[in-house]
């Protein structure tokens, strides 16, 4: 089944926000423009067929409120997100008001954007009340980091906290900037901090298996195992003795940061088809007691569907 590319149109004043949201939602699967001013909005949207607009309230030209006014003259129809890191309860219901479909406070949480992008576009095109499918709901690949599976687990630690890219033969991932409060950080995807694990694939970028926080911790368990069989009297020790107690905790993570990822990673998660219903989707993460599945079209990994984007669409449903 062929899937339509969502078209967004994103209006914001920050260059900066601009580039970064315009990755974030590629890499989300959206087909993005953007416009720097309303004025400039407003032509974009006389002269494309946008589906849905993301609109920044806080412009230096015209009020979001004002261009969302102009929108709706134009096209009543056109879904309008309105986005603001400036907004008030007043502002938020002027724009309720006149049409806009949904307001959100900056920064946001890119699952929660998304999915708002996504409701929009269905009810534009008269399929509100239509069940999604697990391709409507996944995080496309490219949405997560990689590592190799030959490569240390400190520099697997570096890559899911956001401090290290890796560039393969099919797979780039351009380091991003993410505006979180009045702070900016460096990236490598989306929101590593969202997704709490990479993807290990290995020389030919097949996907292996994944590798969590979870894992690392696993690992650590696994050391200190390890050495409780092997010298118990160290063990003993530092467990009357503080500073000892310290040392160990140190030696054993710079150990476990040496050792290969293949050695802590995660077997590859289920699989689910890309037409699968949610409900089969929920199904099968609870049967299999697991987080997370890869969604297959054919032979091929499409994307990640987990848990977390069933309850954000169980709880849009609820409201």
């Amino acid at each position: 089944m062929e899937e339509k590319t969502i078209q967004v149109l994103l209006v914001d004043d920050e260059e900066r926000i601009r580039s970064t949201a315009t990755t974030l939602f590629k890499k989300r699967g959206f087909n993005v423009v953007t416009a720097s001013t309303g004025a400039e909005a407003i032509e974009k949207i006389k002269k494309n067929g946008f589906d849905v607009v993301v609109l920044d309230v806080k412009m230096p030209d015209m009020d979001g409120n004002e261009v969302l006014h102009k929108i709706k003259k134009l096209k009543p129809a056109l879904e309008v997100i309105l986005l603001t890191g400036y907004g008030s309860p007043d502002s938020a219901l002027a724009g309720m008001r006149q049409g806009a479909f949904a307001y959100l406070t900056k920064p946001c949480d890119i699952d929660l954007l998304t999915l708002k992008i996504r409701e929009a576009f269905f009810k534009g095109k008269g399929m509100a009340d239509v069940d999604r499918r697990v391709r409507d709901l996944m995080v496309p690949l490219t949405s997560f980091s990689s590592v190799r599976m030959d490569w240390t687990v400190a520099e697997a630690i570096e890559v899911l906290l956001g401090h290290k890219t890796i560039v393969t033969a099919t797979v780039e991932e351009e380091p991003v900037e993410v505006v979180i409060g009045t702070k900016t950080i460096i990236t490598t995807t989306v929101d590593e901090g969202i997704h709490r694990c990479v993807l290990v694939r290995d020389k030919s970028d097949k996907v292996m298996g994944v590798l969590s926080f979870t894992d690392f911790l696993q690992g650590l368990e696994s050391t200190y195992m390890r050495l409780v069989e092997e010298r118990p009297s160290v063990v003993d020790r530092a467990g009357a003795d503080a500073q000892n107690h310290s040392g160990i905790f140190t030696k054993m993570v710079r150990d476990l940061g040496r050792k290969p990822v293949r050695e802590l990673m995660a077997d590859k998660p289920p699989t689910i088809d890309a037409d699968a219903t949610l409900l089969e989707a929920a199904n099968r993460l609870l049967s299999l007691n697991v987080r997370r599945l890869l969604v297959m079209h054919g032979d091929k990994v499409m994307g990640v569907i987990r848990e977390k984007d069933i309850m954000f669409e169980m709880a849009k449903i609820i409201r």
